[in-house]
């Protein structure tokens, strides 16, 4: 009895133990979350007081989701290397800095500088948040309800963000949606020791692969740059062309030294063989390459056409971002009783739904008129992502949990910033008025998300895919 009383304490305590973890890491992923959708609804301010245009505007977005994107899978593999706990500690301390460092700044490029570090502490943060959720929780049901939450949190994170955007920068300023980065990252920094197991994986090496880190930073970043010079040079100038193709190039040489000359490569291209991670990988980059610029479009179509101010907007965004937020708390249901490909065929088919939907902005509409398309491609994007991160995670080797985690979130800033980057150029070209181009711009985010949801129930009818997610695996060890 005294033992069964025993074992039965232990069980508690790891329970407990878990539950504490899962709520810190969520608290870090909230705080990278809560950075965006802050940012989201400052940007007015900031164009006024920094005087960017709608193209450097843009950077202010993508200095942070470049970098982040780019040093992702560094930072998913120095979880891997040197240990999870550490990297996390690490990824925050660079984020509060940075975040101070924004609030500072009193040009656009500080401002954009500032930014590209706080992607860098987001690329650490990120990965090792997800790595140490797939490795401390056991695969099948208990880790889907863990990525559920972690998917919840975030869409709270957005909700949360918003409101608290608006109320900051009307209030304080648009400096203050930096500053309130700060004491969530010093919390994390504080409890994260006693909560967090230090884990890394038995790969016999401690090399990391900067070659590879710089060439895929600097090929996204180039071919971005070459994107955004579109809506100034137009397509066929040296200007445009030239970035674009040594993006491009610098990619292809990336694979060449992972696949031959790295000693660890950044992305062991044996990690492609796991059919399921390829096929979310490309579910999400398809899927934030649409949706992600939602958030841009609508927020100064509120401001800068409706008149609302930035609290205004921020109220106006809470209803949508809360729907994130309740569609992945229940994904991992509906995952259990549909499977894989039906989820997320229904959740980007209702993303591309209320894309469409929001091409009916005209200035003098309301937004009433649509709230609906909010509502639907919010509903669609927590379904999809919990899904997505699922299969993505699912199987992969321990010793490649953080490679894995960092592939994902690449996919995911990577579309999102590729997205933002082609729309806003779309947009753009056709400003009479201004939004003509917004519509313009969303209609081909539809397409975009729509054809994704059309793959999507095509490529994912592997049986396997289908039953292993509905059904759960089973269990494997969880010690970190």
């Amino acid at each position: 009895m005294n033992a069964f009383a025993a074992g039965a304490a232990r069980i508690g305590r790891a329970s407990q133990t878990k539950t504490l973890l899962l709520v810190l890491i969520c608290v870090a992923q909230f705080m990278v979350i809560l950075d965006v959708a802050v940012v989201n609804v400052a940007l007015p301010e900031i164009r006024g007081s920094l005087h960017l245009t709608t193209a450097g505007l843009q950077w202010v977005v993508n200095a942070y989701t470049l970098t982040f994107a780019g040093l992702l899978m560094l930072g998913g593999r120095a979880s891997d290397l040197i240990g999870r706990r550490r990297v996390l500690l690490a990824g925050i301390a660079v984020f509060t800095l940075a975040s101070l460092g924004c609030a500072l700044a009193q040009s656009s490029s500080m401002l954009i500088a500032a930014r590209a570090i706080q992607g860098i502490g987001g690329a650490i943060v990120s990965p090792a948040s997800l790595a140490i959720i797939t490795t401390s929780f056991a695969e099948g049901g208990e880790r889907n309800r863990a990525l559920g939450i972690w998917g919840a949190i975030g869409g709270i994170g957005g909700a949360s963000g918003a409101l608290l955007g608006g109320l900051l920068t009307q209030g304080l300023g648009w400096q203050s949606v930096f500053v309130i980065n700060v004491p969530i990252g010093l919390a994390v920094l504080a409890l994260a020791p006693r909560i967090i197991p230090e884990g890394r994986a038995e790969l016999g090496h401690r090399h990391f692969d900067l070659a590879g880190a710089l060439l895929v930073t600097g090929g996204f970043v180039a071919l971005v740059y070459g994107i955004v010079r579109t809506e100034a040079l137009g397509w066929g100038t040296l200007g445009t062309l030239g970035p674009i193709a040594g993006g491009i190039a610098a990619l292809a040489i990336f694979v060449l030294v992972e696949g031959r000359f790295a000693k660890a490569p950044l992305v062991p291209l044996r990690i492609f063989r796991q059919q399921r991670l390829r096929a979310a990988n490309t579910v999400v980059l398809v899927l934030y390459s649409g949706v992600f610029a939602l958030w841009f479009f609508l927020s100064l179509y509120l401001q800068e056409v409706l008149g609302y101010d930035a609290i205004e907007t921020g109220l106006a965004f809470l209803p949508m971002t809360l729907t994130v937020a309740l569609s992945a708390a229940r994904a991992p249901r509906v995952l259990a009783r549909l499977g894989a490909r039906l989820t997320i065929t229904l959740g980007m088919s209702a993303a591309a739904l209320g894309l469409l939907e929001l091409t009916l902005m005209r200035p003098g509409g309301s937004f009433w008129l649509i709230a609906p398309g909010g509502l639907l491609a919010s509903a669609g994007l927590g379904l999809t992502l919990v899904p997505a991160t699922v299969i993505a995670v699912q199987g992969v080797p321990r010793e490649l949990a953080g490679a894995a985690s960092g592939l994902l979130n690449t996919a995911r800033l990577l579309g999102g910033a590729l997205g933002l980057a082609v729309l806003t150029t779309i947009a753009d070209s056709r400003t009479r008025p201004v939004t003509d181009g917004y519509s313009a711009a969303l209609l081909v985010a539809a397409i975009v998300v729509g054809a994704g949801a059309l793959a999507a129930s095509v490529w994912l009818r592997d049986r396997a895919v289908k039953n292993t997610v509905a059904e759960g695996a089973p269990a494997q060890q969880t010690v970190s």
